[in-house]
């Protein structure tokens, strides 16, 4: 488990796991969630990204725990920049532990955020 960075403002370890120690399940479910999956379809068209400039449908806390979610799993990559955290996209090494799952999720993520915007209700 990678611990070198250190969140700005809490001091905590930002914690990934070793490309050897990422499980398929974990990092499947991880992307389940339309939210999350969100985040890793916009992670895969940048190459880095600072959380702040995510566009999520969601709360600071909520989108602190989707990001901890994906980051846990192996997914994401954050590192802190100044006052920012920057995010990327684990690519190469989903690519050699799971070979073709992140082209995968990527080509069937518009087809799915379409899919989650339907099953969500109007208001009113």
């Amino acid at each position: 488990m990678d611990t070198d960075d250190v969140a700005s403002r809490t001091f905590s370890p930002l914690l990934h796991p070793d490309e050897r120690d990422m499980d398929l399940f974990t990092v499947m479910a991880a992307m389940t969630d339309p939210v999350r999956l969100g985040i890793v379809a916009t992670l895969g068209t940048s190459s880095e990204v600072a959380c702040g400039c995510f566009d999520l449908p969601v709360g600071k806390s909520t989108r602190s725990r989707h990001f901890r979610v994906l980051r846990e799993a192996g997914v994401i990559r954050q590192r802190d920049e100044g006052t920012r955290r920057i995010t990327s996209l684990r690519r190469e090494e989903l690519e050699r532990r799971f070979p073709g799952l992140l082209d995968l999720v990527l080509r069937n993520a518009p087809a799915r955020a379409r899919v989650a915007r339907q099953e969500v209700p109007e208001p009113g």
